[in-house]
């Protein structure tokens, strides 16, 4: 998939696959919402309004009040991608939150996923 194809994804249609990741290991879209959280700095209503105004992943992460200054921790292989290796920030963030919702859904603990 070409960057610029990520880019002007939308957030809308992306979040109810996590959503659907998670759930189908037995965890809660409130668990999504948390991770997703942590990583932009949204609280629940600006995350809702970018899922509302169907904002892509370009607005989504260049208007997240802060990227949580722990998410360089994220380290692993998402689609076969180490995602510390990843140079393109925007395709980095995107991954991250793949990244997140693959630990949830594979049972870590909370404070393990938050790198806390």
């Amino acid at each position: 998939m070409s960057n610029e194809r990520v880019y002007r994804m939308t957030i809308s249609s992306v979040y109810p696959l996590l959503i659907n990741k998670a759930e189908r290991k037995g965890r809660l879209k409130e668990e999504v919402d948390t991770v997703t959280c942590w990583l932009t700095g949204y609280d629940e209503r600006g995350l809702r309004e970018h899922i509302e105004n169907e904002s892509d992943f370009e607005t989504f992460f260049s208007e997240a009040p802060c990227i949580n200054p722990n998410a360089h921790k994220i380290t692993g292989v998402v689609c076969g991608i180490r995602v510390e290796d990843i140079e393109d920030p925007l395709i980095q963030k995107v991954r991250w939150l793949d990244k997140l919702v693959d630990e949830l859904a594979k049972g870590k603990a909370m404070e393990k996923i938050l790198r806390s």
